[in-house]
């Protein structure tokens, strides 16, 4: 009898906690559910313009690979967020922490500024970025959060594990991201994104295939201007650094500006030399051979596979 009475409250407790449950949800009006938040960030309205989220390993790292591109779909009025996956709390050989967090941060709000994109910084700490679940559904709501038409990420094939594991979660996502009852908490897409690595020089096991490939001489000082902001990383060395990178005076600090610039100048001259076939093929034969600075993707063959026509809708440029 005790047994029996047992068992009947737990029913009649269930039933009240599934009604409860139930009423919340039915409750919440549909307008709601579709400006769910995520971070406190609303969902961004579908007004037509493309949403183009770039997740980077490290505060640096979007900039480097995609800033050009980015910089060029925000010129046209589309949505370009940039999200550095980690910190970058020990990518300084001086300095680290909380102090170095903040240093970094800042330093990609100022690039943002100059590219006219959007940047977010998740709160992980340098160097231990691993595929989780918890990971997988971040990465899953923002690519939600920020109703992406094109998401682009490092190959998973990388030197760095952070690089490596931020491909790997975005693979994970670009089927997740459409999966109502994953991450309830943000809508699902309607939409399949175009899921895209970013140009890298690995072979094994399989090289970088440059799919696409953008033109940015018009905004090339702007992404340089934006890199320049880095200094902890391009200034003053970096992880790797020591006392003999970092200038003692203000000379020696334009002479590193003068380094870096020269140094982005010729990475993206080898990419578009690199590429150049494809951008005679994109751009044609008399624009294609002009072309002195570039950026490249390789298209994931997870998520939705665009078209020529799609290609040209979600890279104006060619």
């Amino acid at each position: 009898m005790r047994n029996h009475l047992v068992f009947s409250c737990g029913i009649v407790l269930g039933l009240l906690i599934a009604a409860g449950l139930g009423f919340a949800w039915s409750a919440k009006p549909s307008a709601e559910l579709e400006t769910s938040t995520f971070s406190g960030q609303a969902v961004r309205a579908d007004d037509g313009k493309l949403g183009v989220l770039v997740l980077g390993a490290h505060p640096d790292d979007c900039e480097i690979r995609a800033g050009g591109t980015g910089a060029m779909w925000s010129d046209l009025g589309h949505h370009v967020k940039l999200v550095s996956m980690t910190n970058g709390d020990i990518g300084h050989w001086q300095m680290a922490g909380g102090p170095l967090a903040k240093r970094r941060y800042q330093e990609v709000q100022a690039a943002a500024k100059i590219l006219g994109v959007t940047t977010e910084v998740l709160d992980i700490h340098d160097g231990e970025l691993m595929p989780t679940l918890e990971n997988r559904k971040t990465v899953t709501r923002l690519i939600r959060q920020w109703n992406a038409d094109i998401v682009i990420g490092h190959r998973p094939n990388d030197y760095h594990p952070d690089h490596r594991y931020t491909g790997v979660l975005m693979q994970d996502s670009a089927y997740m991201a459409a999966v109502p009852f994953l991450c309830p908490d943000t809508p699902p897409l309607k939409k399949n994104p175009v899921f895209l690595y970013s140009y890298d020089r690995f072979q094994v096991p399989t090289p970088f295939r440059p799919d696409i490939v953008v033109a940015i001489d018009s905004v090339i000082e702007r992404k340089i201007d934006a890199l320049a902001k880095m200094e902890s990383q391009f200034i003053e060395g970096g992880a790797l650094g020591g006392p003999d990178q970092m200038p003692r005076d203000e000379a020696a600090r334009k002479a590193a500006h003068a380094e870096l610039r020269e140094l982005f100048y010729r990475r993206a001259s080898q990419i578009a030399d690199s590429c150049r076939q494809q951008l005679i093929e994109l751009y044609g034969e008399g624009k294609g051979k002009q072309v002195k600075y570039a950026e490249a993707f390789e298209i994931c063959e997870y998520g939705r596979q665009p078209s020529q026509e799609d290609l040209r809708k979600l890279f104006p440029f060619f």
